[in-house]
């Protein structure tokens, strides 16, 4: 195979609420952390072990602006994106890093908003030419 590929599949929780940033010229970004777990139990002691990692998502334009509206803090969500660091000057004159989850594809496994809002129709969502997709609770939606 030639060249590389950076690409990351995780499904997990919703940590926090969606934070949204919205720029000039109508373009916005949205920010969650989701957590995995993994469980395992210990040889030694026999007892069942669960590690959480976090993850910080950054979603896109329409895509964040319907995660806004229908994921809420412990929604169980599917993501397919690309790892990207960062790195800033802190106060303190320190490089800063961290590493984000760029989301292209997404689907809500559970929400708790689903029960008090209609499914995004099609005509909502212009993620990408298919846009988003709904069967029965699952929400499949595609950035561009």
């Amino acid at each position: 195979m030639a060249g590389t590929i950076n690409k990351v599949i995780l499904i997990g929780h919703l940590g926090d609420e969606v934070k949204m940033h919205y720029f000039e010229g109508g373009n916005a970004i949205g920010r969650f952390p989701i957590a995995t777990n993994e469980t395992y139990t210990n040889k030694q002691t026999g007892e069942k072990v669960t590690t959480t990692e976090w993850h910080n998502i950054v979603v896109r334009n329409k895509l964040a602006e319907i995660c806004e509206k229908y994921l809420s803090k412990g929604d169980k969500v599917y993501v397919e994106g690309r790892i990207k660091t960062r790195q800033w000057e802190g106060e303190d004159h320190t490089k800063r890093y961290t590493t984000e989850i760029h989301v292209v594809d997404m689907t809500f496994l559970t929400t708790k908003k689903e029960l008090n809002a209609p499914a995004p129709q099609m005509d909502e969502c212009a993620c990408s030419a298919d846009g988003c997709k709904t069967i029965g609770a699952f929400t499949r939606c595609y950035q561009k």
